[in-house]
């Protein structure tokens, strides 16, 4: 099979190698779209994974095309995607099913191998399935979707309450989609006015692009002077966690959800918005893959991916094969030209 595998810092090479077989609790998923999240930018560009060679991408979707000697046929070609993370089931955290604060997990993709690759062999336990009708490329995009409304649970979001979401990306995008799910009021805001542009093109019309002053401000006419209920944090930067703090109203909540671009700090002044509004401040990790919880993330996902009550596949603007290895990473860190993307996924159809 064609993989790609990470063998240094910037060194993303095609290879063949054999297909894994399936084991007794697994099943082997022929895949057939693969997502690039933002963390495997500087994962494969810079960082590197926690060992060389490692297949990357924990964002893929596929057909189950054979199954372990104790898993039962009927699951056969179903279509389905994969829930990346694999807990080690005897910490507490696992115990009360919060497998995302697992102490000891192993991930697809950065600590073992992921779905950059024609096959990949996982976990009965781990494997979401969809209808037979579901889009790949949209199952593929199921775990960004679930880290997304595992964000806006953090928050207890209500209906008829304002949500600010700082980073008009793909994650930002389906956040606003579950808000408006949920009966909320969604505003999205982005530094890149291509994002903006985007966001109001996808159907999106409370959208901002400028700087922190300009934004709380935005925000605050939209919400008759009171700020929003709900800010969610999505880029990493301070300053737009900052920004949140300033925008969010009195006993409001504000949700940290982007992965950290350096320190973030905050000033004396920012600092006493949460003591003085007494705000709720609050992280959210992955996504809740709860089995004991009918509507965990991931299957509140693949219902509205099965009855089409989201959009995930209008996300992706840009296509790549196998074949053409590491030059996703390299437009997507193109500083010349800039390109303007959204979702770029691997299709292996």
């Amino acid at each position: 099979m064609k993989v790609l595998n990470l063998r240094a810092a910037g060194e993303l090479v095609l290879e063949e190698q054999p297909a894994p077989k399936a084991k007794k609790e697994e099943v082997l998923v022929k895949i057939k779209a693969s997502g690039i999240c933002g963390s495997d930018i500087p994962r494969v560009m810079t960082k590197g994974t926690y060992h060389f060679p490692t297949i990357v991408g924990h964002e893929f979707a596929g057909q189950i095309v054979a199954v372990g000697s104790n898993i039962h046929t009927k699951y056969l070609f179903k279509r389905a995607t994969v829930f990346p993370l694999l807990p080690d089931f005897t910490c507490d955290m696992c115990e009360i099913e919060q497998y995302a604060s697992c102490y000891n997990y192993n991930y697809f993709g950065s600590r073992c191998d992921g779905g950059f690759a024609e096959y990949i062999a996982v976990p009965f336990w781990n494997v979401v399935f969809a209808d037979d009708n579901a889009d790949y490329e949209e199952l593929a995009l199921a775990e960004p979707c679930a880290v997304g409304l595992h964000a806006l649970r953090q928050s207890a979001s209500k209906k008829g309450e304002t949500v600010a979401i700082f980073g008009a990306g793909p994650i930002g995008l389906m956040i606003a989609q579950w808000v408006d799910i949920y009966g909320g009021y969604p505003i999205l805001i982005d530094i890149d006015q291509r994002k903006a542009d985007f966001a109001v093109r996808f159907g999106f019309t409370d959208v901002f692009a400028g700087n922190s002053y300009d934004v709380i401000q935005f925000i605050k006419e939209k919400t008759n002077g009171t700020g929003a209920d709900i800010c969610i944090e999505g880029t990493g930067f301070a300053g737009a966690l900052e920004s949140c703090l300033y925008a969010v109203k009195h006993a409001g909540r504000v949700v940290a959800l982007g992965n950290p671009a350096d320190d973030m700090h905050l000033s004396h002044k920012t600092y006493w918005e949460i003591l003085r509004k007494q705000i709720t401040l609050l992280g959210a990790w992955n996504s809740g893959y709860e089995q004991r919880r009918k509507d965990n993330d991931w299957r509140m996902v693949i219902d509205c991916i099965n009855k089409g009550k989201i959009n995930l596949k209008g996300l992706i603007t840009h296509r790549y094969k196998l074949d053409d290895g590491i030059l996703p990473f390299k437009m997507m860190t193109d500083k010349i030209n800039n390109p303007f993307y959204v979702k770029v996924i691997y299709s292996m159809e």
